[in-house]
């Protein structure tokens, strides 16, 4: 008897651990800075990906360095990265090589998407809707599929290599991940509220993971 309650927690555990949950008005919180409070993101992917779209919206305070989106393979930790530098400049990197774009600030609630695709190296970067001057990256490169996705620290190791001085402290949310790149008017629609069906990361059914101090509370942008 004793056996077969430990099964059902475990299995109990598992289904929760795995569950898809609608996110939809919902942001994930970081309050403080900390060198262990993260959520974990479970992607849907089969191949490599030659082609990407990230969005999310942030609504942070900060002016020093932290990473919004951080994708991690066991070869190479930096494969996809959204990182803020402490001059205001924003950097994506792809296979551990990025280009610097400098876009407005704003003390509101601020959204972005970014965009690669490997047959061009051709790299976007959206804030409110507005395209920053693309640039090229990795060329011809092919994105590993067994990832460690990260909101919240930038990863220095798969998986872990957290520094707490580039934590985010704030708000993240409606996080949404495609295999190609979206158009412009896509994009535009996305920063307004509509969606594409995400077919890597979908915040209407994601899976996530959360450790150390995080919560799920009320999106505080409408």
């Amino acid at each position: 008897m004793e056996k077969l309650s430990l099964c059902l927690l475990v299995i109990i555990s598992l289904s929760n651990a795995f569950a898809q949950t609608d996110m939809i008005g919902k942001a994930f919180v970081f309050p403080k800075e900390s060198e262990n409070s993260y959520v974990s993101l479970t992607a849907r992917l089969t191949k490599p990906l030659t082609a990407l779209t990230v969005c999310l919206r942030v609504y942070t305070d900060l002016n020093r360095d932290y990473s919004l989106f951080s994708y991690a393979t066991k070869t190479q930790y930096n494969e996809i990265l959204l990182f803020r530098g402490k001059t205001a400049v924003y950097s994506i990197s792809v296979g551990g090589a990025d280009v610097v774009f400098k876009p407005h600030q704003s003390s509101e609630p601020m959204h972005f998407c970014m965009t690669w695709e490997s047959t061009s190296g051709i790299t976007e970067l959206w804030v409110d809707g507005k395209p920053m001057v693309r640039r090229s990256l990795k060329r011809g490169y092919s994105l590993g599929t067994q990832a460690s996705i990260i909101l919240g620290q930038e990863q220095d190791a798969f998986a872990g290599g957290f520094e707490k001085n580039q934590c985010l402290v704030g708000d993240i949310g409606d996080v949404n991940m495609w295999d190609y790149v979206l158009s412009p008017e896509e994009i535009n629609t996305v920063y307004a509220g509509g969606t594409f069906s995400p077919n890597v990361l979908n915040w209407r059914a994601l899976r996530y993971e959360m450790s150390g101090e995080v919560y799920v509370k009320p999106q505080l942008w409408p």
